[in-house]
C-alpha cells in the first residue's frame, strides 16, 4: 500500500503562491472502514474546473488532490463490503473538496461513499455520467417525485450544452419526455438534437420578460444556470410545475415574487449531489445503468485527456470553449477477478 502513485496536487508555497501539478505521492495503510482504489477514469466537472484555476473557493484546505469524480477496482479494503478487484465508483462525498480526490491513479476513502459498479455500466461510462449524471438523474427523480409525467408537456433544460444539461436531456428523452434545450451557443443545435431535445431555444434570441408571471410553457425545467434564467422560469412554467435547481453558471442570486408559488402552485426544488443519501445513490445508480441509461453515452464525450492536460483543460471549459463531458483517463481497465459479481447490491432498494 506504501508504493507511490501519481496524482495532481494543488499546493501552497511558503509565500502563499498557490499552483498545481501532477507528482507522485507516497501510499498510506488504510484506516478503519477504508477501500484503496486503483482509479481507472474520472471526469472534469464545472467545480472542478473552478479548483484547478482557482477562480472558485474549492478547496477546503491544501494540498489537495482536486476531482468529485473516480472509478476503477479496488486495491485493497478494510470495509467487508468490498473485495480487491471489485469495480466500484465514488462521486461527491467530499473529494476534491475536503478529501484528496479523483485526480489521481489511486483514491483512499470511507468505504461509505463507495458504490458497487452497477451491471450494465462500464468504468468508462461510470465516468461519462459521473457527478454531472448522477446531478440530472437526482433533478429527474425529484421532479417526478413531484408528480411529473411525459404527457404533461415540453421540459426545459438550460445550460444544454453542458455536461449536467447535455445528461439531463438524454436522461429526460430516455424516460419518454419531450425536451426542449436552451443554450447561449447557438453552433450546438445539432449536437443537442442527436442528445435528443425535441427543440432548441437561443438564450439571446429568447425575452425574459419582466412581468411576475409570463405565458406558461413549460411542464418543468431542470436549470443549471440560477440568476435571472432561473427566475425568468418561476414564471413561464406551467401551473403545478416544477423546477429542479442544480447550478450557478449564470449567477447565485434569485429575484422574483410569491406570484408563480401562490397564483400557479409551481415547486423549486434543489438539488444537492454531493450529500445525497447513499441509499437513494444506490437506486440512481441502478437507474442510470438500466432504465435510464442513455443509447449512446459516447457520443456525450466531446475529450478524453490524461493528468498533464487538467489545467489547460479547465481554462477552456470555463472560456466556453468546450461541449459535452471531459474523461480523464488514469489506467487502463483490468477485467475483474473470478468470485462475486462486482455490481451485484442485494436485495433490492426502495426508490429515494
Amino acid at each position: 500500500m506504501n508504493d507511490p502513485y501519481l496524482a495532481y496536487l494543488v499546493a501552497q508555497d511558503e509565500q502563499q503562491r498557490i499552483s498545481g501539478g501532477v507528482t507522485r505521492l507516497a501510499g498510506r495503510p488504510l484506516a478503519a472502514d477504508e477501500v484503496a482504489i486503483d482509479l481507472v477514469y474520472s471526469s472534469l466537472n464545472y467545480k472542478d474546473a473552478l479548483a484547478l484555476t482557482q477562480r472558485g473557493k474549492i478547496l477546503r484546505r491544501l494540498p489537495l488532490v482536486p476531482g468529485i469524480d473516480g472509478a476503477g477496482r479496488v486495491r485493497a479494503s478494510r470495509d467487508s463490503r468490498f473485495r480487491p478487484g471489485d469495480a466500484v465508483l465514488v462521486t461527491g462525498c467530499g473529494l476534491g473538496e475536503e478529501r484528496d480526490g479523483g485526480f489521481s491513479e489511486r483514491l483512499t476513502v470511507a468505504g461509505a461513499g463507495v458504490i458497487p459498479l452497477p451491471p450494465g455500466l462500464s468504468l468508462r461510462e461510470a465516468m461519462i455520467l459521473g457527478t454531472a449524471g448522477f446531478s440530472a438523474a437526482l433533478a429527474l427523480q425529484r421532479l417526478q417525485d413531484n408528480h411529473l409525467r411525459p404527457d404533461q408537456g415540453p421540459v426545459l433544460v438550460t445550460g444544454a450544452s453542458g455536461g449536467v444539461g447535455g445528461l439531463a436531456i438524454a436522461l429526460l428523452k430516455r424516460a419518454g419526455y419531450r425536451v426542449t434545450a436552451f443554450t447561449h451557443r447557438r453552433q450546438h443545435a445539432d449536437y443537442l438534437r442527436t442528445l435528443g431535445a425535441d427543440e432548441i431555444l437561443v438564450a439571446d434570441a429568447v425575452p425574459l420578460g419582466t412581468r411576475p408571471l409570463e405565458s406558461a410553457r413549460w411542464a418543468a425545467a431542470i436549470d443549471t444556470l440560477g440568476g435571472e434564467t432561473l427566475a425568468w422560469l418561476t414564471r413561464t412554467v406551467m401551473p403545478w410545475g416544477s423546477i429542479a435547481c442544480i447550478g450557478l453558471a449564470a449567477g447565485s442570486e434569485l429575484h422574483t415574487t410569491v406570484m408563480p408559488f401562490i397564483l400557479r402552485g409551481i415547486s423549486l426544488l434543489g438539488v444537492s449531489s454531493a450529500n445525497c443519501p447513499l441509499p437513494w445513490r444506490q437506486v440512481l445508480w441502478q437507474r442510470l445503468a438500466q432504465e435510464w441509461k442513455p443509447p449512446s453515452l459516447e457520443s456525450l464525450v466531446g475529450k478524453t485527456i490524461g493528468l498533464e492536460s487538467l489545467f489547460a483543460t479547465a481554462e477552456d471549459l470555463l472560456a466556453g470553449r468546450l461541449h459535452g463531458r471531459v474523461l480523464v483517463r488514469l489506467a487502463a481497465d483490468q477485467p475483474p477477478p473470478a468470485g462475486r459479481a462486482a455490481g451485484d447490491l442485494g436485495d433490492a432498494i426502495q426508490s429515494p
